[in-house]
This record gives C-alpha cells, structure tokens and sequence, in this order.
C-alpha cells in the first residue's frame, strides 16, 4: 500500500465528509493506493456516525473510536499502530490542512529519502494575538532547545516513512515533537515544505491559549528525557554530588574554624554557615536518591496502554 492517512478527530462531523471525498480525489487521480485512518478521540457529536457510513461505502475508510477523549497524542499513535502503508501522511479534520498537498509529500519520502516531512503555514488564516505570535515564540525555543530546525513544529500536515512512525513512542502530549522524538531515535533526515492554510470552515478549534503553556512544559519534558531519559543518575546525581560537597565544604570550614579560629567560644549553631551546610546535604542526599530511584523505575518499568478503543472499522 502507498499511502495510509492518519486523521485524529474531536466533534468534527460537519467536516468529516468533505474531507474524505477531497483525499479521495487526490488519490485517484493520482493511482495511489491507500487507506484513510480516522480516529475519533471520544466525539460527543455525530463524528463516529459519519465515520461508520464512509467506511459502508468505501472499504478504505477504517475508523478507531476510542472510550472517551485521551488526547491526540493517543490517537496518532493508535493510528500510527494500525497503519499499513509505506509513507503515512497525518493531518487535522477541520479542514484547514489541504489534501492536494500529499503527492508532493510523498514524493519527498519516497524520491528524495527523508525519513519525515513537516508542514510550513507560512501564511496563516489565525489569530495573530492568540495563536500566530505564541506559536511563533513557542517554535523559536523548540528549535533552540531540540536543534531541529523546523519553522512550523505545530502543523498537523506532516509525511513519514513507515519506519519512522512503527519505531516511536508518542505519548502524554508530545504530538507536537514528533520530528524532535524521530531525531532521537535516529531517523534524522527531517524535510519541510511550504503547505496552505485555510481558514476553518465548521465548527470551533478545540485549542485554547493554554496548549502553549502545556507546549512549553513538554518542551522542557522532550529536553530532559532526550539528554536524561536513558540514565538520570547522569542529571540527579551530579546534582546530589554537588549539592553535598558544597554542604560538606561549610562543615569542614566550620569545623575548622571552632577548634582553631573562633576565639569568641560562639556555638556553631548560631552561625548562618551551619544551616547551609545542612540544607545542602540533605537536598544533595535527596537528589542523589532521585537519580537512583529513576534508574530503578526506567529498569523495571512495564509498558502500559495509555488508551481504550471502543469500537473499530475495516481494522
């Protein structure tokens, strides 16, 4: 199979329809081979319905319903697990990624070998004050903090190679840093290409200014477990080694000066120095204690499925 589309969804019934019979154009007459993937992340309106009677009618239409609303990170990655082509295009429901965008997608994965390919909305139909100048703060330090030098890390449009998307692990709310997660794994010939924006054309975003605070937090999140996901004993323990020689060097300068300096016989635990080398002890005990017991989990930790399908479609 050529193409397997991956569409998470949340209360998107108006748009579902038309979305489908667009990627269905582009497909034939462009001879792919291919599967839509829709998956609804616990829709209260008449999504699934609308799902359910695209798949009667085309058996390339398969549908996950998952038990209630687990996230799009979730969903990708339940899609991503069901995805059967060689090139796996994802994009949003709303309509504002533009299916006439895949051929070329493709062709950037499967001609020119990158491994993944992410949108660029150069130009955008958003909000400037809610949405464009925080995307835009928030793409800046993505590329600081990752050394992935994407422009548009927010855009749902993106193309991956099959190995990309069976050998990642999206999870908690890291949709956003895919191609961050692809480099880590090794897959780092990442692409961008200029894609259109278009405006929303039903329904209302289901995106508020604060997925930019989470974005920020999974920035720093993706940040520690790319340098210390794999050993933070290596992060914990410097931490726990420093933060004690400091308390230890106060003692030794306090011990010091009792039995040969101080002639005025003040107790040491009148002096400030004391409880900083006691504080600073303790945390670098605590620290220490930390990186151990986080070696202990990351060796004795079970695989967990972060998600429950309800119902499935052509699956």
């Amino acid at each position: 199979m050529d193409i397997s589309v991956v569409i998470p969804l949340l209360n998107e019934q108006d748009s579902l329809k038309e979305l489908h019979d667009w990627i269905v154009k582009v497909m034939q007459s462009n001879h792919f081979s291919y599967e839509i993937i829709f998956i609804d992340d616990g829709s209260t309106d008449d999504s699934w319905k609308v799902i359910s009677n695209l798949a009667t009618k085309n058996n390339n239409v398969k549908g996950i319903r998952f038990l209630k609303n687990f996230g799009k990170s979730q969903a990708l990655h339940a899609g991503f697990d069901k995805a059967q082509g060689n090139v796996v295009i994802t994009m949003d429901a709303d309509l504002q990624d533009n299916p006439d965008e895949i051929p070329e997608l493709y062709n950037m994965i499967v001609n020119e070998r990158f491994d993944l390919v992410s949108g660029w909305k150069k130009k955008r139909y958003d909000s400037v004050v809610t949405k464009n100048m925080p995307s835009k703060l928030f793409n800046w330090a993505a590329r600081k903090t990752s050394g992935v030098k994407l422009h548009d890390f927010n855009c749902g449009l993106k193309a991956y190679h099959s190995n990309v998307v069976k050998n990642i692990d999206v999870n908690g709310e890291m949709h956003r840093y895919i191609p961050v997660l692809s480099k880590n794994a090794g897959f780092t010939k990442i692409g961008e290409k200029i894609v259109k924006h278009q405006a929303r054309k039903y329904g209302v975003t289901k995106f508020g200014m604060n997925r930019f605070l989470h974005g920020f937090l999974d920035l720093i999140t993706i940040w520690f477990i790319s340098r210390f996901g794999k050993r933070p004993m290596h992060l914990f323990g410097a931490l726990g080694v420093l933060m004690f020689l400091i308390g230890l060097g106060f003692a030794l300068y306090l011990g010091i000066d009792k039995l040969y300096l101080n002639k005025t016989g003040r107790l040491i635990t009148e002096r400030p120095q004391f409880y900083i080398a006691l504080s600073t002890m303790v945390i670098g005990t605590q620290f220490f204690v930390a990186g151990f017991l986080g070696e202990i989990v990351l060796r004795s930790r079970q695989d967990k499925k972060r998600y429950l399908i309800k119902d499935e479609l052509n699956l």
